[in-house]
């Protein structure tokens, strides 16, 4: 039994079969599916009923495929509801406009003939990612806020020196084509950075495309991030644009990149340096002009030095670093995004009138928040769904007790050093001996890896 994740949806495709084969599949996960077969009802549609999804097709026209009457359509949707979700089906010969309808305000495209899993996937990915969420335009009065009228995520809150800093450089590099890696534990609003360098930026009105490389299975790696042709392998039924491409003109943000293995990283480099793309299936490339942003909340810098994240990578990507404070380093800023959040909810479930008791923001503010700014929305989430009485105290937080942090135990630095050796071994046995080539497997600098031969005594050939 499918899951409902919103309540309506509007189809808008001249092809009765689509039509009735998307009725079929998407009645599980709508409460209304209404289709349209003629795109001039989308206005009376738009007026009568508030739509949580819009999949449009973009030619209605017999033998016209030029995809004119669909972005004129997108673009009337979003002058009627600015905050609509449009999801653009296009043919596979139509992948330029696909970007086309994105760079206008579309949020995700579909290829046709579409398979039913590969739709639903699409459509939950809508409802599942804050990047794709439509901004509430909800201000502060706060001065020191971030807040475009572009803007599809939660305002950035913050009164703490740590964070003025932070945006002092983002508006500092964001109007720079320089690739921005940007460090810190999970829940530090790593995606909002990148968001507000992108709103910042000269790129501004093209697109901002966001891959979860840490959801991307190593086979399907290629595919997602370059594309494919159509034939290119089985099931490649349909040439594939990968996001790469899609965001060429924009904004790349590449999240969980220290998820990567050494072969990922090793064809994200390629492009890195080249800003060219190989389709799978081609053998021609494709420029890509693209502003890079990396985020992670691994220590690169270690792994680096462990061989398990390529040296060369990291230094393509951060040109600029910027490291996210924790929340329990900046607990000045507590209280302001409590406000908020408690706003927020209240507003989402219709409790409006709770009160915080200063008490309460006493305690949130001296627990130590390992989830961050995450674990403190949710939390907060929590609280205003259970409460009855209209006031928020301190019972009506169940907050986990600080533990110890772990220890590091001798044996793990051995095994960490005994990775490094055999990495080294492998890599020098590998290419004969040769120093400038093992170097280069390993992507580490030349002097590194002489460095690190001279730490651990490994012979090398004469």
């Amino acid at each position: 039994m499918k899951t409902v994740i919103a309540s309506n949806i509007l189809v808008v495709d001249d092809d009765n079969d689509v039509l009735y084969t998307a009725k079929l599949v998407l009645k599980g996960l709508f409460v209304k599916v209404d289709t349209l077969s003629r795109p001039t009802f989308i206005p009376d549609c738009l007026r009568d009923t508030k739509y949580d999804l819009i999949l449009l097709d973009m030619n209605f026209t017999r033998g016209i495929t030029s995809g004119r009457e669909g972005l004129e359509w997108l673009e009337k949707i979003l002058q009627i509801d600015p905050e609509a979700r449009v999801i653009t089906t296009t043919a596979y010969g139509e992948i330029d406009l696909a970007v086309q309808a994105m760079k206008m305000g579309a949020i995700d495209f579909i290829i046709k003939p579409w398979k039913q899993d590969q739709l639903i996937a699409t459509i939950k990915n809508v409802f599942t990612k804050d990047r794709i969420k439509r901004s509430e335009n909800k201000h502060t009065n706060h001065p020191n806020s971030v807040n475009t009228s572009k803007s599809r995520y939660a305002e950035i809150l913050y009164r703490s020196e740590s964070m003025k800093q932070i945006f002092e450089t983002i508006k500092t590099v964001a109007p720079t084509d320089a690739n921005i890696l940007i460090m810190g534990e999970n829940g530090t609003g790593k995606e909002l950075v990148a968001w507000s360098l992108h709103c910042y930026s000269l790129r501004n009105e093209n697109s901002f495309i966001h891959v979860d490389l840490g959801a991307i299975p190593e086979t399907l790696f290629e595919s997602e991030l370059f594309g494919h042709s159509r034939g290119a392998f089985t099931d490649a039924k349909e040439e594939r644009l990968g996001r790469f491409e899609a965001a060429s003109g924009g904004t790349l943000f590449l999240d969980e990149v220290g998820n990567l293995s050494m072969h990922m990283q090793a064809k994200i480099l390629t492009a890195v340096q080249s800003r060219e793309i190989i389709k799978i299936g081609t053998n021609y490339t494709v420029h890509v002009d693209v502003r890079l942003i990396s985020a992670t909340n691994m220590p690169l810098y270690e792994m680096a030095e462990s061989f398990e994240f390529r040296q060369d990578l990291l230094y393509r990507l951060n040109t600029v670093e910027i490291v996210l404070p924790p929340l329990r380093e900046r607990k000045e800023d507590i209280g302001l995004i409590t406000d908020y959040y408690l706003k927020v909810f209240c507003d989402q479930y219709n409790k409006h009138g709770i009160i915080i008791l200063e008490e309460t923001r006493e305690k949130l503010e001296q627990y130590h928040w390992p989830g961050n700014i995450r674990e403190l929305a949710h939390a907060i989430e929590r609280a205003v769904i259970m409460n009855k009485s209209g006031f928020l105290t301190r019972e009506d937080f169940v907050l986990k007790i600080k533990s110890e942090p772990a220890l590091v135990y001798e044996d793990t630095i051995v095994r960490a050093e005994d990775f490094e050796r055999k990495a080294i071994a492998n890599a020098l046995s590998k290419n004969s001996g040769n120093l400038s080539k093992a170097a280069d497997d390993l992507g580490v600098a030349r002097t590194t890896l002489y460095r690190k031969i001279s730490r651990f005594g490994i012979e090398t050939w004469k």
